[in-house]
């Protein structure tokens, strides 16, 4: 066996690179945690939000329609539909939010994938809410992809705690893409309401936040620090948690995936999917199996007890033996940057798409077909 040994100034810096990364196990409780399904019959709703009143605005990833759903009422009421939605595998509807002062600021944000001209398209979107109806699209973002390929379009919106909209734009399956500063592909990009960039963003006339990463379902803030974090899936292991920096390079690029050899070492993970680029940044917590992470939020006053405040709940789509997805919960450390455990704290019925706080606290999930309050059992 031919063993490859690295130089020494190489193994003192991935010493201490790995110092700031964890491989946790996982410890599962019994299933105190109860799941009410509050919307039924829905087509795909991989992204919702909901308004301060409690309705819920849901996209439908396959057929591009952004509808209302009213749980006091029941009504289910079509707001908007997106055109020419390019719908396959992970294109379609993929992310839904609501202006930071709505309803004051009727405004209503939206990303899809387009087919335009034989290539797909990514659009993000600006609606005026008239009652009840989206008007007046606005384009913010148009990317033309050069490509039919249907994966890594990204699509996770949030607004952030300094009033600035937050993007998570996929790799578009090009890995070096990711580490080009000049694309928008494996990027987190921070713009304002209006779609402009931002004067204080880390690159000058850019909208890029972050860079080097792969494809996401899962972003949130954390609503004691105000810090981002962002759940990264595969492709084929290193699933991810990472803690977003400014300017922040998370090291996905032609390095770290072989198309003939993924996953290939040395070096050793999770540093060997983290390798492209100026000073790599290494994902909180990481998972050597393919559960590809879904969405995530905190629970803050979520009503699920004591013993759940503060801590980062995040959905799953699948497990190695193709468990259905699951919600696992993440307890940081007492500065809250960094991960100290996780567990599984409830399996569905089937796969965990977006993760979500309503109005009030409380926790929410949805799959294929509901969107599902959580409760303690």
């Amino acid at each position: 066996m031919r063993i490859t040994r690295l130089p020494a100034f190489l193994a003192v810096a991935l010493t201490l690179a790995l110092l700031s990364t964890v491989f946790l196990p996982v410890t599962a409780r019994a299933q105190t945690i109860v799941a009410t399904p509050v919307a039924t019959g829905l087509k795909v709703p991989a992204a919702f939000t909901f308004a301060p009143d409690g309705r819920i605005f849901y996209g439908e990833l396959r057929t591009g329609r952004i509808r209302i759903y009213n749980p006091k009422t029941g009504s289910r009421n079509t707001f908007f539909t997106v055109p020419n939605l390019y719908p396959w595998r992970e294109s379609g509807l993929l992310g839904i939010t609501l202006h930071p002062r709505y309803p004051s600021s009727p405004y209503v944000y939206a990303y899809a994938t387009q087919l335009l001209n034989g290539t797909i398209w990514l659009r993000l979107l600006r609606l005026t809410d008239a009652g009840g109806t989206g008007t007046n699209p606005q384009t913010l973002l148009k990317v033309d992809t050069h490509s039919t390929y249907s994966q890594h379009k990204g699509g996770r919106m949030r607004f952030g705690p300094d009033g600035m909209l937050y993007v998570y734009i996929g790799y578009n399956a090009g890995p070096r893409n990711a580490q080009d500063l000049s694309v928008v592909f494996g990027k987190i990009l921070r713009m304002t309401p209006t779609g402009k960039v931002p004067a204080d963003n880390p690159f000058p006339g850019s909208l890029v936040w972050s860079y080097g990463h792969r494809n996401s379902f899962g972003m949130t803030f954390d609503p004691q620090t105000g810090r981002l974090w962002l759940t990264e899936g595969g492709p084929q292991c290193n699933d991810e948690l990472n803690l977003v920096r400014r300017a922040g390079n998370y090291g996905w690029g032609p390095k770290s995936f072989d198309y003939g050899t993924p996953c290939k070492t040395p070096p050793p993970p999770p540093l060997n999917t983290n390798q492209d680029g100026p000073n790599p940044i290494l994902p909180k917590l990481w998972w050597a199996d393919t559960i590809t992470p879904t969405g995530a939020a905190f629970c803050n006053g979520c009503g699920l007890g004591s013993r759940y405040e503060g801590r980062l709940f995040m959905g799953n789509w699948k497990t190695k033996v193709d468990v259905p997805g699951q919600l696992r919960v993440i307890t940081l450390n007492s500065t809250r940057n960094g991960v100290v455990g996780q567990e599984v704290v409830f399996t569905s019925r089937d796969v965990v798409l977006s993760v979500e706080r309503g109005p009030s606290g409380a926790l929410y999930f949805s799959d294929d077909s509901r969107i599902y309050k959580l409760s303690a059992g």
